[in-house]
């Protein structure tokens, strides 16, 4: 073959022939064979430029001509994801590495395409359909458009197992958070590859585990769909393997802690046998050895050992007999206990440190302890004086290298708030309200409230200090004095006016930081005007005056406030009015209220019990009951009311006052209720389950039940009305606000006919 004479370029727009010819690495003037056309034609194709690429001969007399002809790519102005609707396009966008504005990358395309496709697929979408569509641009350009059709969501019909002798189906299925579609809205059987992969590597593997399988896996799973219905099933085939039994159990390194203070209030029955070489016996339960490992190490860490090493060995066997057994060893590295070196606080600008040195229950000179940490920082929490969730506390050695110093970070926030605006019934007519709120005054952790309420048919002051330490001390106190204007459809009772204020002092019950017991001393001033005959001869005196001296026992372990997710609140109080102490009636009131929150679980932000925030779970309990010995008098409003949210012991579903000794009441509201609708006893109880979204916003379902009686006597905590619904709470500058929705199921209709119904229930001021 001849010398090339010259290399023309055809098909070119947006580069010059120079640079193609170049990238090509062909040269005139020189012999070419079939191998430099082949490194031509995939050079070319690598820079990325061209959609083909050829060369050909073009012959001119006894010269030899090359021409490469191309077809150059687009440049790829935009793309963008269309027909996304039960996935957010942006998941699918993310997918996408394209780039603008340069020629498009026919493989990154591709890529694209098969990522969405494979993302819906895992989700449970398997009739999707990913269609790349290429639009030109005015600019000679092309615009891409990955266009989605979703198709219908494949439900798991059912969930079959193939191989499972020790547990059935239904068992297996239990286990699992993949089920099968049920009736009920929160059983849809969605598909979703990620779960499955959990529920095959962790859930089923746990529960054979605690049955001595150890050895158990799923084989293989196999999702058999039906296109036309939409309905698939899951077939999951499992090896179950051999049930272990417990051989012998060896404990090494230990010295700190003998063998039954490990054991204790977990194997108690088997501390003579360690170390022995004797075979235990009884099914191996990989669970509970699992958690008594992790006991071991709590006892460590929580005795200052934080360097301390707990390793659980298993050692497989087969015993002379032909069963298989397990051999567990904890082998134990103790090192040396660390002691805290400094407790450092760092960013409370405005808070002075005194009031986090409180809640801080760790001090220096103490051996390390976890929980300790774990429950100071829940205290720091709990003030509410700063940005949640509050950084994890930092434990790093200190200069000797065997102590620790800790330091816990803060952000200080707005606590204050203050409100104001216009309200409209209520029984008050229209009028305003102004409320100012800080809990952190002077940064020292006090407390000052004022509220003003006035309108045509109120005007309402009330304004209370509270100092957590007077003069430094561990003595609390709270001073409250108001003076109130009322006007109400009330029992026509006509206009009420009472004065009056309280001082209460608190210490801590035998020195803990969690229980006080505090003494309150309150007078109080109430007449009455304008009401009907009947009521005014009942109310004789005017003005009525009532002294009060009560005892009250609080002890508060809650943790997360002001939406608690763990920890317990236990309240008990007396209360002597009149009599020895002076001043109009004499009865005596006695209050109980409990309540109990457990954690279930949280979404995101670490697993329960680390530190951090997420969406935390927590089941919350709450009961209690009051009882009221001797005549009250003319101090009605001492008496127990129940409905609503707003003014007497809370019972949503229903109206305010609508819950009388006599019965429900279905005249009653906020702006009327019977004079014979208050009571001497009641009870009440609520459960909730509920979601904490953040430090200012909570979510929850509940279900309330109570009664109001007339007397001490006809108490009967079996007798209730039942409530619920849905609610949610939420911290706005403006100061707490909620809202709930309850279904009354003992609601009746002014004829006396069973009439349950919804009612929705706003909420104002602090409820917690």
């Amino acid at each position: 073959m001849p010398p090339v004479d010259s290399i023309v370029v055809e098909g070119n727009a947006r580069l010059t022939g120079v640079q193609v010819v170049a990238a090509s690495g062909l040269v005139v003037r020189t012999r070419i064979s079939y191998r430099d056309i082949q490194r031509a034609v995939r050079a070319l194709y690598q820079t990325g430029q061209f959609d083909e690429v050829a060369v050909e001969q073009r012959e001119a007399s006894t010269l030899l001509v090359l021409a490469i002809v191309v077809k150059e790519r687009p440049v790829l102005r935009n793309f963008d994801i269309t027909g996304a609707e039960q996935i957010p396009a942006d998941k699918s966008l993310g997918l996408v590495k394209l780039v603008t504005g340069r020629p498009i990358d026919r493989a990154a395309v591709a890529n694209g395409r098969f990522q969405i496709d494979s993302m819906y697929r895992k989700s449970g979408y398997y009739a999707v359909r990913v269609v790349v569509k290429e639009e030109p641009t005015t600019d000679g350009g092309v615009r891409l458009d990955f266009h989605i059709t979703e198709g219908n969501r494949v439900a798991i019909a059912s969930i079959d197992f193939v191989g499972n002798t020790h547990f059935t189906d239904e068992e297996l299925v239990a286990a699992m958070k993949t089920q099968p579609e049920g009736f009920f809205w929160y059983r849809p059987g969605a598909y979703d590859e990620r779960e499955i992969d959990i529920d095959e590597r962790e859930r089923l593997p746990k529960l054979y585990g605690g049955k001595g399988l150890v050895d158990f896996q799923v084989a293989s799973d196999t999702l058999l769909p039906d296109p036309t219905t939409g309905k698939a099933v899951l077939q999951l085939t499992v090896e179950e393997g051999e049930v272990y039994q417990v051989g012998t159990l060896d404990i090494l390194g230990n010295r700190r802690f003998s063998v039954e203070e490990l054991l204790a209030g977990q194997l108690p029955n088997v501390a003579a046998a360690v170390g022995g070489g004797k075979d235990l016996g009884g099914v191996f339960d990989r669970n509970a050895w699992e958690a008594a490992t992790e006991k071991i190490r709590d006892l460590y860490v929580n005795n200052g050992y934080i360097t301390s090493q707990v390793e659980a060995e298993q050692a497989r066997r087969i015993r002379a007999d032909g069963k298989p057994v397990i051999d567990l060893r904890w082998r134990i590295q103790e090192g040396a206990p660390a002691t805290i070196n400094k407790v450092n606080i760092v960013g409370n600008e405005i808070t002075h440190e005194r009031v986090l040195r409180e809640a801080i229950v760790m001090l220096p000179g103490e051996l390390f302890n976890r929980d300790r940490l774990m429950r100071s920082y829940q205290n720091l929490g709990n003030l509410n004086f700063f940005q949640q969730p509050i950084p994890g506390p930092d434990v790093a050695p200190a200069a000797n290298g065997v102590d620790v110093d800790i330091t816990f970070r803060v952000q200080e926030k707005r606590t204050g708030n203050i409100n104001f605006g216009a309200s409209v019934g209520q029984g008050t007519g229209v009028g305003g309200f102004v409320g100012l709120e800080e809990p952190n005054l002077f940064g020292q952790g006090k407390r000052g409230r004022l509220q003003w309420q006035f309108g045509r048919n109120i005007n309402d002051f009330s304004l209370s200090y509270t100092d957590p330490a007077i003069k430094d001390s561990r003595v609390s106190g709270t001073l409250s004095v108001y003076n109130s204007r009322q006007k109400y459809v009330i029992g026509d009772l006509g206009r009420r006016h009472q004065a009056g204020g309280s001082l209460q002092f608190g210490v801590p019950f035998l020195g803990s930081r969690y229980s006080r017991i505090f003494a309150t001393y309150g007078l109080q001033q109430i007449k009455y005007s304008e009401g009907s005959a009947e009521l005014q001869a009942r109310y004789q005196c005017a003005p009525c005056t009532r002294s009060t001296l009560g005892l009250s026992f609080l002890r508060d372990t809650r943790v997360g406030l002001p939406f608690a997710v763990a920890g317990s609140q236990i309240s008990v109080s007396a209360e002597q009015n009149g009599g020895p102490l002076g001043g109009d009636g004499n009865f005596q009131k006695f209050d109980v209220e409990t309540r109990w929150y457990t954690p279930l679980g949280r979404l995101g932000g670490g697993k329960a019990g680390s530190f951090g925030g997420g969406v935390q779970f927590t089941l919350g309990i709450a009961a209690k009951s009051g009882f009221i010995f001797g005549d009250p008098a003319s101090f009605f409003t001492e008496l127990y009311s129940m409905g609503g949210v707003q003014y007497g012991i809370p019972l949503r579903g229903y109206d305010e006052f609508s819950i009388t000794p006599n019965g429900f009441d279905a005249t009653a509201s906020g702006t009327g209720a019977s004079a014979n609708g208050f009571g001497q006893s009641y009870a009440a109880f609520t459960v909730e389950f509920g979601a904490r979204l953040s430090q200012s916003l909570y979510v929850n379902t509940f279900f309330d039940a109570g009664n109001v009686y007339r007397n001490v006597r006809q108490f009967d905590p079996t007798r209730l009305y039942r409530g619920a619904g849905v609610g949610a709470a939420l911290i706005s500058p403006l100061g707490p606000i909620g809202v709930d929705l309850g279904y009354g199921f003992d609601r009746r209709s002014r004829s006396g006919y069973p009439a349950p119904a919804w009612k929705l229930h706003f909420r104002l001021g602090n409820f917690f």
